[in-house]
């Protein structure tokens, strides 16, 4: 066989041969790809966490979500000084007030929103805040709203009191005193009360199991109309 013809025929078997191994090289480039994807973890579809801050622009703490939500060091209401500057000297007694303060709950299950000032304004969740004038009368699920001072302006939610739930909804005035308040009671007490100056109110709902219209002034009533005054129809 001439050695031209040798020759050629070892070239194309060395090209033969290079095409090969470049053909196992891809080969093994794509079954090692497959085998470490098949190893990444994959997005959760839940996202499980203890707490979450949100910061604005200038990195203040703007919102807070957790069970329970984080501190924050932003916050007025967990800041005893910064309390005491915002609201002991609205009180006839500062001192008495922060001792009474130092008792008051600040945490709760949900989401608060603070306001640039680190004020508290909205809070979503179960066992809300205590108002800063105050604590509640019963723990439990709700939705309050605070003015820019930090005082609680309307809210509403489910109390529980003595073993017995309540559901309310309140709006207050600027002098912390419920203004107007619609509340279903455990045991049949259900209505809607107004609050004026003077300590004049009026009620009208169901209270004692009585049906009808009371007008207060003070703790009295000044006149009372119930359903047993109505005189049956012909």
């Amino acid at each position: 066989m001439p050695e031209e013809v040798v020759a050629k025929q070892i070239a194309a078997l060395e090209r033969q041969l290079q095409r090969q191994r470049r053909l196992l090289v891809s080969m093994w480039v794509v079954v090692a790809g497959i085998a470490l994807t098949a190893f990444v973890p994959k997005p959760p579809h839940v996202l499980r966490a203890r707490g979450l801050v949100i910061v604005d622009a200038a990195g203040r703490e703007r919102i807070l979500i957790g069970a329970p939500i984080p501190d924050a060091r932003h916050r007025v209401r967990t800041d005893s000084a910064r309390a005491a500057r915002a609201w002991a000297s609205r009180f006839p007694d500062p001192a008495q007030y922060m001792r009474w303060y130092a008792g008051y709950r600040h945490s709760m299950h949900g989401m608060l929103v603070l306001d640039e000032n680190g004020i508290d304004r909205l809070a979503v969740g179960d066992s809300t805040p205590d108002p800063n004038i105050g604590k509640r009368i019963g723990a439990g699920p709700g939705l309050i709203v605070n003015d820019a001072q930090g005082f609680e302006r309307t809210g509403y939610g489910m109390l529980t009191v003595a073993g017995r739930d309540r559901v309310v909804l309140g709006l207050d005035g600027n002098d912390g005193q419920e203004a107007v308040v619609l509340s279903v009671q455990d045991g049949g007490h259900a209505g809607l009360s107004v609050r004026g100056a003077g300590g004049r109110s009026i009620f009208l709902g169901a209270r004692d199991s009585v049906v009808g219209l009371a007008l207060r002034k003070g703790q009295r009533d000044a006149h009372r109309l119930t359903t047993d005054d109505v005189p049956p129809r012909d």
